[in-house]
């Protein structure tokens, strides 16, 4: 044991997070009778990599799971493998939006950061993580993102290509991303009132004047959309195992 230790100096983290994990989808482009983010990759449920990646932190205060509402009231057994005093289940809404919502309902009051992540990115790691929410705490929207190094093609038909858009300034949004908690809120509630939906939640708060910043994302935190994604997705967990 250290001095600081033995004398009681040493500072615990500030435990003042909130994670909505969104893992209420249909996920239809895959296909099949079992849930996309119920489906095991890399040797465990999608959502649960999700889970205790985030119940590990000891910043995060609650987590709480966003599922259908099908499943919300009897959740697969396997996601009680984590902390329960920091996981909440709630049931999500008809589009993604109304989902978020719900989650940032349930968090708790000593929660000052939300963080909203897609159960669809079961890898991301702790670094990106931490950038997210050293911004957020700084009083601004934080997205991690990659920047674009394809060529970009539009087309008006999927087929013939009608210009190159150029690709400066251009990036790939991920999630978690995070936020004051008063600020998503705000965000969440105007856009309610107008009935307006967006495609990310960053999205929100920069249609509402919020200042949103872009951290360095992580090639680990891949969408899982489809099949050749689940193949994807085991290689890289092979890789980082």
């Amino acid at each position: 044991m250290s001095a600081a230790e033995a004398s009681g100096l040493v500072s615990q983290p500030v435990r003042d997070v909130g994670v909505v994990i969104v893992a209420a989808g249909a996920g239809s482009r895959v296909g099949g009778a079992e849930l996309k983010q119920f489906r095991w990759v890399g040797g465990k449920p999608m959502l649960l990599h999700s889970l205790q990646r985030f119940h590990a932190r000891p910043d995060v205060a609650m987590v709480v799971c966003v599922l259908p509402r099908s499943h919300a009231g009897d959740p697969p057994p396997w996601l009680f493998q984590s902390d329960l005093d920091r996981l909440l289940v709630c049931a999500g809404g008809r589009e993604r939006g109304d989902s978020v919502y719900n989650g940032l309902e349930d968090l708790p009051e000593e929660c000052a950061v939300a963080l909203v992540h897609d159960a669809a990115r079961p890898f991301v790691d702790n670094a990106m993580i931490d950038r997210v929410i050293h911004a957020a705490r700084a009083g601004t929207g934080a997205v991690p993102c990659l920047p674009i190094v394809d060529t970009l093609k539009q087309t008006e038909d999927g087929v013939t290509v009608v210009r190159t858009v150029p690709r400066d300034g251009l990036w790939r949004a991920q999630t978690p991303q995070g936020f004051p908690r008063s600020m998503i809120e705000d965000a969440y509630v105007r856009a309610r009132r107008d009935g307006v939906s967006a495609s990310d939640d960053a999205a929100l708060c920069e249609r509402y004047g919020h200042r949103v910043v872009i951290v360095r994302g992580s090639e680990r935190a891949m969408k899982i959309t489809d099949e050749d994604d689940f193949a994807r997705a085991e290689a890289l967990a092979e890789a980082v195992q």
